[in-house]
């Protein structure tokens, strides 16, 4: 099989509200939209789309399901600068600045639906070469 190319579909209450968010804050476009959905695109990253709760082309079952436990991570090349950034943009920083003894710094957003977006970056160790990158 060819993957020709990948997305992440988050089902929110408010589609115009998470699609700002990351077109704001993230660099990513509108690459197309219809009413209850929206589709952005990065040139670094997988499409993310929102679709509106509640749309009949969800399986029944899943049509009234949030974007819930699942969590967004972009790994950056400037962790702080890029906490900086957001927390002067008075983005909400919902879990502080942390680092993993496995070598991850992280923290994490939270979008107005309450989808987690998490920076990453990796803690270059001495005699590594790269580190583990267990979100690709």
């Amino acid at each position: 099989m060819q993957i020709a190319s990948s997305a992440i579909s988050l089902n929110v209450d408010d589609v115009p509200a998470s699609a700002t968010f990351p077109t704001s804050h993230f660099g990513f476009r509108e690459a197309m939209s219809a009413d209850g959905f929206v589709s952005l695109a990065h040139p670094d990253g997988p499409q993310v789309i929102f679709l509106r709760r509640g749309l009949e082309l969800l399986p029944e079952g899943f049509r009234d399901e949030r974007a819930a436990g699942l969590i967004l991570v972009f790994t950056v090349t400037d962790l702080p600068g890029e906490h900086e950034r957001l927390r002067a943009a008075g983005v909400p920083i919902t879990m502080a600045p942390r680092e993993e003894p496995w070598g991850e710094r992280l923290f994490q957003v939270t979008d107005p639906n309450g989808v987690i977006i998490e920076l990453v970056d990796w803690i270059t160790t001495p005699g590594a070469d790269e580190p583990a990158d267990t979100h690709q």
